[in-house]
């Protein structure tokens, strides 16, 4: 009974909210630096994301999202090609009545990271910590521009499994694109 009290109130707000689904898509601008072996190196490329999310412009969300970056850098290897990332991520927005919705967001992801340095299958999985700010700007009530900044931090598995140590890096990710509300 006592648990029943306290989803009460829980229960009451998701009823009463303003929660939408929505889609959205944008372009990334990304600068990563790996480090691996003791060395580090560093670049940057271009992106792309779809995501859909459930919530409200001005409160909270959920997010999943999909990821592609073209990263076609000597990275690890000579022929390093795209990674693919797949991220669920908690969003916190704030009405402030300034016209914008400023926000913050935290999650996790997992990726996929085509690249010779793993000689037996010629990719390498990720997993991700993920933190963000931006702003949403309605343009009306069903679309909004977002323009964010993000920063994941990525862990790969071992390249060779007779070594001691993972590639690492940090990515820094600046991020505009849309949403559509329903």
């Amino acid at each position: 009974m006592k648990k029943l009290l306290l989803l009460l109130p829980l229960l009451s707000s998701l009823l009463l909210a303003e929660a939408k689904v929505y889609f959205g898509t944008g372009y990334t601008y990304n600068s990563e630096t790996v480090s691996y072996l003791g060395k580090e190196k560093s670049f940057n490329s271009n992106g792309a994301r779809i995501k859909v999310g459930y919530g409200d412009i001005k409160a909270y969300a959920i997010e999943l999202s999909l990821d592609y970056i073209d990263n076609k850098k000597a990275v690890l290897s000579q022929n390093d090609a795209e990674k693919i990332c797949f991220n669920v991520e908690l969003l916190k927005a704030f009405d402030w009545d300034i016209y914008v919705y400023p926000f913050l967001k935290a999650g996790f992801g997992g990726g996929y990271f085509k690249t010779n340095a793993d000689v037996v299958n010629k990719s390498l999985t990720y997993g991700t910590w993920n933190l963000g700010a931006g702003v949403f700007i309605p343009y009306g009530e069903h679309i909004d521009v977002e323009i964010a900044y993000e920063y994941k931090s990525l862990s790969y598995q071992k390249t060779d499994p007779a070594l001691n140590t993972s590639p690492s890096s940090d990515l820094n990710i600046a991020y505009i694109g849309v949403n559509f509300r329903f």
